[in-house]
């Protein structure tokens, strides 16, 4: 792509102009580190997901197996290695922590953001690209993914990257078509990161568009498929291939049930409807989600008239265009696949963000765009039924307190005060205010930064005061009491867990845990007649479950409704 269209240069120019490429650029590193890095390792792991890649990194670094990672001291098939050695390098530099295992999504989060405004700035104006990444930063889904122990954040990293870097190889010559490499690389990387997703999420955006524009003949002689292909085998296949040589079938069989296993059954109870991610995309992306429909509509609409016998999609219509397939091909896939999970489509929200971000950029230009006034009334129902339902939660706390107890018998002592009164007023007036903003003859730059001082005034909100509160009493009791075991057991010594599994405090007792299940009786005998001292955590409902000999270990310790019990007297 050469110069944006007149329209696009105005309408882009109609937000406030910066002075410097950079200075969006560092203002926007500065937020992101605020609400990314503020408190990151005041929060317990979270089961099961968090805990599960933290301890896996740790076992990594403790045993120095770099190729197989373990969970437990059991081999761990469900990820590809490139997030534990990440995560391994980080405990490496700042020790065995909660801050160590979270920084490198933190960290990728950051990456993409300047991904995302690197690539607008290399296209638009410098301001159009800062709202671009402002958008992808400022909502839950990326501020919780970039939160989190997980694979995602380094995913959607790479992904961007290789979409990104196909597009500006593929509309460039000379030496810019070099970034076409990224394409490849990007997808490598992907893959080793989390396994075949990361090859099929890029190809969401590329296959539709390559396709919809009739211009696969071009791509086969520009776009280095055969040498791109060869690079991208260099990267990716030498830990694929050392897994299958180590592990043979078993690996194999692993592999397949967690790629096309997932797209074809649910796992681990995680299913739900077709339409699963249609309230999901609403509440993680808002408020700029109700923006995205009328975006979609606009990004397609040149493709509608090629079809009838017009000119093709150039120049920003064509990224338009690429960006719109990347979203709904990808949202089409995930609702498809039976395993459905919220940050599943969290690859969607760099596309979302930019065409979200193009059409602010009509809505502060034109006096009356398209699409503005729906855009508007699904603002104002989204809003009111989240300011509401805020408002709500402590009446629906109180209903469901029983089934919440079960599995955390220190819910009832948590008090919710005034907060969800405060973050739900905060969503109304916020959603009103952008509603008078965006339908307002001038000013209408207020509506975005109205959204977004409501997100950022939210998050700070839910990460100083709202989740220690909820950590005090959900996360942290049970692994307060690991790491208590951790110093009063020995090698020969085990560590059991009764109830529901949770993998975190393997990584906070730095041992492995034997984890067994209400009825498995003769599992539990079976462990306790070894030799040794044996430890037990559990939720203090289950205490009348537990079989002889384990219902006469006395209790050592209970923190907020589990306990600890020792077949043996603790280190004093």
């Amino acid at each position: 792509m050469s110069n944006p269209s007149p329209s696009v240069t105005a309408s882009a120019t109609s937000f406030p102009a910066p002075t410097s490429s950079w200075l969006p650029l560092i203002g926007l590193c500065a937020l992101a580190a605020l609400l990314l890095l503020l408190r990151l390792g005041d929060l317990g792991l979270t089961d099961r997901d968090e805990g599960s890649n933290a301890e896996a990194a740790r076992e990594m670094l403790e045993t120095g197996e770099w190729i197989s990672p373990t969970l437990n001291y059991h081999p761990r098939y469900a990820k590809p290695a490139f997030t534990y050695w990440v995560i391994s390098t980080s405990y490496a530099l700042f020790g065995v922590n909660e801050f160590a295992a979270r920084l490198p999504s933190a960290l990728f989060g950051i990456g993409l953001l300047i991904v995302q405004y690197g690539f607008l700035t290399r296209i638009f104006h410098p301001a159009l690209a800062a709202y671009g990444a402002l958008i992808l930063l400022l909502n839950i889904e990326f501020l919780a993914i970039c939160r989190m122990v997980l694979t995602d954040a380094a995913l959607v990293f790479f992904t961007t990257l290789s979409a990104y870097g196909f597009w500006l190889g593929f509309h460039h010559e000379g030496r810019s078509r070099r970034w076409i490499w990224l394409f490849y690389l990007g997808m490598a990387l992907a893959l080793l990161t989390k396994g075949p997703i990361g090859i099929m999420i890029p190809l969401f955006a590329v296959v539709p568009y390559l396709t919809l524009t009739r211009q696969w003949h071009r791509f086969w002689h520009t776009g280095l498929p055969l040498p791109g292909a060869l690079a991208f085998l260099l990267v990716a296949a030498p830990w694929y291939i050392a897994m299958f040589a180590i592990h043979g079938e078993d690996y194999a069989a692993a592999a397949h049930a967690n790629t096309l296993g997932r797209f074809a059954n649910p796992m681990e109870g995680h299913g739900g409807t077709i339409l699963f991610y249609i309230p999901v995309f609403l509440l993680a992306f808002f408020p700029w989600s109700a923006f995205l429909l009328p975006a979609l509509a606009q990004a397609v609409r040149p493709w509608r008239i090629f079809r009838s016998g017009g000119p093709p999609p150039a120049g920003d219509s064509a990224l338009l265009l690429f960006c719109a397939m990347w979203v709904i091909t990808g949202f089409i896939f995930f609702s498809l696949s039976a395993t459905r999970l919220p940050h599943y489509i969290f690859p969607l929200f760099p596309p979302a963000s930019l065409l979200v971000a193009y059409f602010w950029s009509r809505i502060m230009h034109d006096s009356a765009p398209p699409g503005v006034g729906g855009a508007v009334t699904i603002l104002t129902v989204l809003g009111y039924l989240i300011g509401l339902g805020l408002a709500s939660l402590p009446w629906i706390y109180t209903a469901f307190m029983e089934q919440i107890a079960r599995e955390f018998p220190a819910a009832p002592r948590l008090k919710l005060g005034l907060l969800p009164f405060l973050t739900g007023g905060m969503v109304l007036a916020g959603t009103i205010a952008m509603r008078y903003w965006c339908l307002a003859d001038r000013h209408r730059s207020l509506a975005f930064w109205i959204g977004a001082g409501l997100v950022i005034s939210l998050v700070l909100l839910l990460v100083t005061v709202a989740l220690p509160r909820f950590n005090r009493y959900f996360i942290a009791p049970p692994q307060e009491l690991a790491e208590v075991a951790r110093y009063n057991l020995g090698p020969r010594d085990r560590l059991i867990q009764f109830g529901r599994k949770r993998p975190s405090l393997a990584f906070y007792a730095r041992r492995r845990v034997h984890f067994v299940n209400p009825g498995e009786d003769e599992k539990l005998r079976a462990l306790l007649a070894q030799p040794g001292r044996s430890m037990l955590i559990l939720q203090a409902p289950l205490h009348s479950k537990l079989p002889a000999p384990a219902a006469d270990f006395p209790v050592v310790l209970h923190r907020y409704g589990f306990l600890l019990l020792s077949s043996e007297a603790m280190i004093p």
